[in-house]
């Protein structure tokens, strides 16, 4: 939930914000195209610049804060899978070990675009530490990081809320389909995290023997953990495009199944917050 919420956000306070970035379509689309070519290392400085260039030396106060905050839900993010790297025991060896480390990496690489991006236009990128959250959720989760199973149950909300605020933030997009491209690459990559941590807490060790549980999202909370109820808010919703899918002689679970319903900004900072000191 990155760039999309990024863009999304900064369109609130400036409704020209693609008329400022489309003459530089092009720039942006190599800029896009770096992944495979450059360092990631780089990215941060040339996402920066891209900024910079739209806003001038102008830069609105407002664009500096949504940059600043989506930092903060990053690293709420990697300091949660990095604190349970470190802690002993939690993390089976091997294949559950591996992945774990994985999305951590994946976090922390988008702490650093966010950071390079606010250096990029010269402002001072908020810094946060594991000291600075709440991962049991004010005592909700108490056993996060001593019981595999309830740090599984966490980080599936997590990933769930983060494929769910993709969704609501990409029709925003429509207008700069290069961005929107992109945006949504992170996106499947965001939806293959949420995947792998559901497979996890159906088949790997110590994972809860959620058996029924599928790498999808079925119903208004297949989680079994009641506590996370706002992550799935809606989810049983079964009408797109004004048609009841379930008419067309699909059964209801395969009509909440076939599309992530989108989670307002607001919706993500009421789940994100509960984690925030």
């Amino acid at each position: 939930m990155n760039i999309l919420n990024i863009l999304e956000e900064i369109e609130k306070v400036d409704a020209e914000v693609y008329e400022r970035l489309n003459p530089r379509r092009q720039a942006m689309k190599q800029f896009y195209g770096w992944g495979s070519k450059v360092a990631l290392a780089a990215a941060p400085l040339a996402l920066g610049s891209m900024f910079n260039k739209a806003y001038g030396q102008t830069t609105p106060t407002a664009v500096q804060d949504i940059l600043n905050y989506a930092l903060t839900l990053e690293y709420l993010e990697y300091n949660f899978y990095q604190t349970a790297i470190t802690c002993p025991n939690l993390i089976p060896a091997g294949a559950c070990m591996d992945a774990i480390k994985t999305i951590r990496d994946h976090e922390k690489a988008h702490v650093a675009l966010l950071k390079g991006a606010l250096e990029g236009l010269k402002v001072t990128p908020v810094s946060f530490t594991a000291a600075n959250f709440d991962f049991t959720a004010k005592g909700t989760f108490p056993s996060v990081f001593t019981n595999f199973a309830t740090f599984l149950a966490v980080a599936q909300a997590f990933e769930d809320t983060g494929v769910r605020a993709y969704k609501g933030q990409a029709g925003f997009l429509i207008s700069a389909p290069d961005v929107l491209q992109t945006a949504l690459q992170i996106h499947s990559v965001e939806a293959r995290h949420a995947s792998q941590i559901r497979v996890m807490r159906r088949v790997s060790e110590g994972g809860g023997n959620v058996t029924t549980l599928k790498p999808w999202i079925t119903g208004a909370n297949d989680s079994g953990v009641p506590q996370v109820d706002a992550v799935y808010k809606g989810e049983d919703n079964v009408t797109q495009g004004g048609v009841d899918i379930t008419t067309l002689g699909y059964s209801k679970n395969a009509a909440t199944e076939a599309f992530d319903e989108p989670l307002t900004m607001a919706e993500v900072l009421a789940i994100a917050g509960l984690f925030i000191k």
